[in-house]
């Protein structure tokens, strides 16, 4: 049986658990949504059909594994087994694309792509063309030869700066410590050997390699950060293996004269000596020049200053300069940064490999320069001038890539410094659509999700934004279009796409530091008359809860008819709540085919009470009609237009909420007893009551 990779993941973590699991737990465990590992669940009595063990999950409690031990063991090692390879994950199928053109520099036929990867010539050629860009930019071009395959050209040098980056870009470094720091860690080594670096360097030169190095108990090796002691174990990895294939740089002109003939270049001639004679191999004297290089910016626990003393942060000669670009980039505030020895310490640390490789031309790659430009203008702004203290010390120019590295040890100084300064509080927004009930829910658990406890969420239908409402809000998120308000409204798609969120997140930050909004008008007594109210619509809705079924191949008009027939005895009020019902599916459908049920909800004059309920075929089998796309069930909403409108579309709000993260709550509507189905809905409205009060408080 094949498994997928993120069922894979799924059942790792339920074999490892000796008791029963909520979903919520499952997926944090996982790094998979929710909605994705309930998806997954649906299909895993099938995926187990080969072993004596059993899926089972009950209603608060969990999930779980059932089986003997050895069938556990068993299942375990199969699903540990094999790749995790998703032919329809574009990004991973085209980094394998990558690492497999840089493994073989010989000749390939798309045909072999394709296969390997279990996709069409077609895909592998758009592939192929994504993988020519990243190559490209060190200097590669992949080239196609009629007849023959694909190939790559460029020079050696180009060729290891794309192998070095692919690993950079794909590696986790901690992987590789674990692997080759502690040898008996077998479960981090079989995890190398299966990364992207596993396969593309052979692990016995890694190990034999990080044995020549450490062995020889070098100070300045011994001071290495883990990132950069990583970095030149790659680098001379890469090296070794190369030159094993007998793939030599050759060396430029007047590389390396007697004069940069330092401690460094000494120190690299004896990491050069060390592996000839662990290897049995000659080194070409260019190979001790780029080793050099990479020691010379590589960064150390601990400071040095032109290469002689090792320093603490006290030098006097190293906290003058940090001085004076503190005291350039904000004068004013000069005095509190340089309190901040997290961010002095780091500054420090920074800057020896920053000057060595301004000295010596050395460049250095910044992928998030771009970010960093447009989120931080001001703050990089400020840096370039500080960059001018740094060239009038080493007399280079400071590429902007350097620029955007000090703007992150700044920046990063300043939010330090925000926080010592403000009192932050918790953020009032209300998320307003045109009925309250559907699409602000939907909005109010992705802010909720992301924000947290940062922030209190209210959901709002048009018609319920009194001035009571807006006195308690910060600001409004809208979907739909609303007349002047007093406070901030941001007008948001109702999917909130990025740049929503980050007009969001902008406007959070700024109430958190903002004093509290002190209310006009707040007494005890009608705190109590909203209670009551509360308590009765949501008894109403337990008590008239209504559950039944209809013919598998009913229409969609044919449904409405039938839901108004069972939630009014009246003619025209049936007439009425089919007409709502019909004109909110207009606006857009809430039939959810990737949730498995439609929601048909309304404001209706056709109701005097809000109304819950639960329609399903006969059989409870799915929809037949093409309408339905193939969902089980339906639920039904209906809120009267009175006076009680805004708390009426609070309760089914948080209904519908549920519906949509509640995967017990549809596993037990699925069995189709309407009074297991009352009981759910009751247990979850007492949460909301208890959340209400809690809010009140």
């Amino acid at each position: 049986m094949e498994f997928t990779s993120r069922l894979k993941q799924i059942l790792s973590v339920l074999l490892k658990e000796e008791n029963a699991i909520p979903v919520k737990t499952l997926a944090e465990q996982t790094g998979i949504s929710k909605r994705t590992v309930q998806r997954e669940l649906e299909g895993i009595d099938y995926a187990l059909k080969d072993y004596k063990v059993t899926f089972m999950s009950k209603t608060g409690v969990g999930i779980w594994l059932e089986g003997c031990a050895e069938e556990k063991d068993r299942l375990l090692q199969d699903i540990g087994e094999g790749d995790d390879y998703d032919v329809t994950n574009k990004e991973e199928r085209r980094k394998r694309l990558i690492l497999e053109i840089l493994k073989e520099k010989g000749l390939k036929k798309l045909f072999y792509y394709s296969s390997q990867f279990g996709v069409s010539e077609a895909t592998i050629s758009s592939d192929l063309e994504a993988a020519g860009e990243w190559l490209s930019r060190f200097g590669l071009m992949v080239t196609r030869r009629p007849g023959s395959g694909i190939s790559i050209e460029g020079s050696e040098e180009d060729y290891r700066r794309a192998i070095r980056a692919f690993i950079n870009e794909n590696m986790d470094t901690k992987v590789l410590r674990e692997a080759y720091e502690d040898a008996g860690n077998v479960s981090g080594y079989e995890h190398l050997k299966k990364s992207s670096i596993g396969q593309l360097l052979n692990d016995d030169i890694l190990t034999r390699t990080r044995d020549c190095i450490m062995g020889m108990e070098k100070v300045k090796i011994l001071t290495l950060t883990e990132n950069s002691y990583v970095g030149l174990l790659i680098h001379i990895s890469i090296a070794i293996n190369r030159i094993l294939k007998n793939e030599v740089i050759e060396p430029p002109r007047n590389w390396f004269d007697d004069e940069t003939k330092d401690e460094d270049y000494r120190l690299a001639e004896e990491i050069v000596k060390e592996l000839e004679e662990e290897f049995e191999i000659d080194i070409p004297k260019v190979e001790i020049s780029y080793i050099c290089l990479h020691i010379k910016g590589a960064k150390h626990e601990k400071i040095r200053w032109d290469d002689k003393t090792i320093m603490e942060v006290g030098n006097q000669e190293m906290q003058q300069l940090v001085n004076e670009m503190i005291d350039v980039f904000d004068e004013n505030k000069a005095y509190l940064m340089k309190q901040d020895d997290e961010f002095i310490q780091g500054l420090l640390a920074h800057l020896q490999p920053t000057m060595i490789r301004l000295i010596h031309g050395m460049q250095i790659q910044n992928p998030v320069l771009e970010d960093i430009k447009s989120h931080y203008p001001d703050i990089y702004e400020r840096c370039g001038k500080v960059a001018g203290v740094l060239e009038e010390h080493t007399g280079k120019k400071v590429p902007e890539e350097e620029i955007g590295y000090l703007t992150v040890h700044f920046g990063a100084a300043l939010v330090r410094l925000k926080e010592r300064e403000e009192v932050i509080r918790k953020v009032s927004i209300g998320v307003v659509c045109s009925s309250g009930i559907g699409i602000s829910r939907l909005m109010s658990s992705k802010l909720l999700n992301t924000f947290k406890d940062r922030v209190s969420i209210t959901t709002y239908g048009k018609n319920d934004i009194t001035p009571f409402v807006v006195s308690k809000a910060d600001f409004f998120v809208s979907s739909i279009p609303l007349e002047q308000m007093e406070i901030p409204v941001i007008f948001v798609n109702p999917l909130l796409n990025a740049e929503d969120m980050q007009k969001i997140q902008q406007m959070v930050y700024q109430y958190e530091r903002a004093p509290m909004k002190q209310n006009a008008k707040d007494t005890f007594s009608i705190e109590l008359e909203e209670i009551n109210l509360v308590a009765a619509q949501i008894r109403s809705v337990i008590k008239y809860l209504d559950f039944f079924k209809v013919d598998d191949r009913i229409g969609f008009d044919e449904l409405l008819i039938a839901v108004g027939e069972r939630m009014s005895p009246y003619s025209d009020r049936r007439e009425r709540i089919r007409e709502d019902i019909y004109r909110r599916e207009q606006i857009a459908t809430q039939v959810f085919a990737e949730l498995g049920f439609a929601l048909l909800h309304a404001t209706t004059k056709g109701v005097v009470r809000p109304q819950f309920a639960v329609c399903m075929t006969k059989d409870l089998t799915p929809f037949k009609d093409p309408y339905f796309k193939g969902i089980k069930v339906v639920f039904i909403m209906l809120v009267p237009e009175d006076e009680n409108l805004r708390i009426n579309r609070d309760i089914m709000g948080y209904i519908s909420s549920m519906l949509i993260e509640e995967y017990d709550f549809l596993d037990i509507v699925s069995r189709g007893d309407q009074e297991e189905i009352r009981f759910a809905v009751s247990k979850n409205l007492k949460k909301y009551f208890n959340r209400y009060l809690a809010e009140l408080s």
